[in-house]
């Protein structure tokens, strides 16, 4: 695979997720949060076994070596696709995205406290820049002249499901050393659509057929995109492709603005345009020191 498509499948399986997370926010008015994790995570589920039958391995590309590591990424991962999508139903899409980019440096900040990465200058100015970018993105939401309950409550689980995110990172950082991406993301759905189940009890409603279809839909494209992201890594670096995830805010203003009506404030752009080019900047420089220390050993391949 080319790198150029490499980054077709990036590209598309961004769009794929901000269309997955508007039609959650379409339903999120009528349907509680734990339902929408269920569709999301359940329907995507025939989604991934198709594909690991069209590609012959549905029975390598399942095997598991640590059966609790796969259920420890599902909890914390379903914290913060709940926390995501809660926030969605009380904040602007654009919004939501945008600080949802706060997940990068927290990624970097935990990779030092829990795996032990050393965090030169470069690596804290850049994280401490993109915090700040976050701080701006926040600043028009909490600078007007009385701030709703909803927006608080929706900042907060926006920034617990950063924090969330982050640590899921890390935590995968470390699966893949043993465990197969495609049994990752089919353990993932497979760990969401039962611990959804326990919400439950918080009362579940039934879906009109517009919201049914919504989640449905939810569901399914989030498989494809699950698979499209797989694919794009298996085709090209992921330096080179990671950059393409800050594109997810311009989709998101696009479709916050066309569907939702909403207008992003100056702040929210400049708050993102910082964070963006926090996260860029951290990329870069650890593609760089990645080719310095391939170049310091020589008699290596590229894979190690």
């Amino acid at each position: 695979m080319s790198p150029l498509r490499g980054i077709a499948l990036k590209l598309t399986s961004v769009v794929l997720f901000v269309i997955m997370s508007a039609l959650i926010k379409a339903a999120s008015e009528q349907v509680p949060t734990g339902e929408a994790v269920f569709f999301r995570s359940f329907f995507a589920i025939p989604v991934i076994l198709g594909w690991l039958m069209w590609r012959g391995d549905l029975g390598s590309g399942l095997r598991v070596a640590s059966p609790l590591a796969h259920f420890l990424r599902g909890i914390v991962g379903v914290g913060a696709m709940g926390c995501t999508f809660a926030a969605l139903g009380l904040l602007p899409l654009p919004e939501v995205t945008a600080l949802g980019y706060a997940a990068s440096p927290l990624t970097v900040l935990f990779a030092a406290l829990l795996l032990g990465e050393k965090i030169r200058l470069f690596r804290t100015s850049a994280v401490l820049i993109g915090l700040l970018g976050v701080t701006i993105v926040m600043a028009p939401l909490l600078t007007v002249s009385e701030v709703s309950p909803a927006v608080l409550w929706g900042i907060g689980f926006v920034m617990t499901a950063a924090v969330l995110r982050a640590l899921v990172q890390i935590h995968i950082r470390r699966m893949v050393q043993s465990e197969q991406t495609s049994a990752i993301v089919f353990y993932f759905s497979l760990t969401a659509t039962g611990l959804s189940l326990l919400t439950l009890p918080f009362g579940w409603v039934m879906p009109s057929p517009t919201e049914a279809a919504m989640l449905i839909g939810a569901g399914l494209l989030g498989g494809v995109a699950q698979i499209c992201l797989t694919s794009a890594y298996r085709g090209a670096e992921a330096a080179l492709l990671a950059p393409f995830d800050y594109a997810s805010i311009l989709f998101a203003i696009l479709i916050g603005y066309a569907v939702f009506g909403e207008v992003p404030t100056p702040l929210m752009l400049l708050g993102s345009a910082v964070v963006i080019a926090s996260g860029i900047a951290i990329i870069l420089r650890e593609r760089a020191l990645g080719l310095k220390r391939f170049k310091a050993r020589p008699g290596m391949t590229p894979q190690g």
